[in-house]
């Protein structure tokens, strides 16, 4: 598995600010609770991603080598009006790509995943950004979309971090995704990605191809990247399963992140 180059991700944080901004300003209801983050409205998903995007722009300034504590953490209080939103969120999408750029992607920087550089905030900003993108125009209604580079390697990230907590947080839920012998098929039908996931005693094991599986999800990549990461139905037009949905059931509800 080869990560996108740095400049890519830098690039891409740019550009997904610039659409979460357009969302900010599109006119829709800011106070609107999110369906696939209920606990939130649409403001405080906002505050939320802008916040993760200031706390780690911090994290790579200063090249941390340790975990800092969220109240030295100059992560910024988001105003609440959708044009000063706006320009929060403008600002902060500045900072973070400048810092990036700036440090490089094997600059030394804690991280809490085992892989201690700026390029892996980098590529963890990219998907914060992609994902909780969605849970904002879904939010408002609006249409999605995300490119097939990028929205191949949240599926990629995504099964790296499952895989990674489950090997070094033995008690979260994803520690129960032990199926020996089971398997998920991830295909995307526009040709952009398929994804083999075997469900092993200690932790998961996969890889990029077309195999035979368990249970297989079906449909274009940006479809299957939301439905892999819980932002749409199974059911949702354009997606299949085929085989044991329960297994796929199974593991939507122990492999959550964000």
């Amino acid at each position: 598995m080869t990560l996108l180059p740095h400049d890519r991700y830098c690039d891409e944080i740019a550009h997904q600010v610039g659409l979460l901004r357009a969302v900010v300003t599109s006119g829709a209801d800011l106070t609107a609770t999110v369906p696939t983050c209920p606990d939130w409205t649409l403001e405080q998903l906002i505050r939320h991603t802008g916040g993760a995007l200031r706390g780690v722009e911090a994290l790579v300034r200063i090249r941390a080598q340790e975990a800092v504590p969220a109240d030295r953490m100059t992560s910024g209080e988001a105003p609440m009006d959708a044009g000063a939103l706006d320009a929060w969120l403008a600002e902060t999408g500045e900072m973070l790509v400048g810092t990036l750029r700036e440090a490089g992607p094997d600059a030394p920087v804690w991280s809490w995943a085992g892989v201690p550089t700026a390029g892996f905030w980098a590529r963890r900003m990219t998907h914060e950004l992609t994902v909780h993108r969605a849970d904002a125009t879904l939010a408002a209604g609006l249409p999605y979309e995300v490119v097939p580079d990028i929205a191949a390697d949240a599926i990629d990230e995504w099964l790296q971090i499952v895989e990674f907590v489950q090997r070094t947080q033995p008690h979260d839920a994803a520690r129960e995704l032990r199926r020996p012998g089971k398997s998920i098929h991830l295909h995307a039908t526009d040709d952009a990605g398929e994804w083999l996931v075997e469900l092993g005693e200690e932790a998961i094991a996969w890889r990029r191809g077309h195999e035979k599986a368990t249970v297989a999800l079906r449909g274009p990549l940006t479809a299957v990247m939301l439905a892999f990461y819980r932002r749409l139905p199974l059911d949702s037009p354009g997606l299949e399963v085929l085989g044991e949905r329960e297994l796929l059931e199974f593991w939507l509800e122990r492999a959550t992140f964000g």
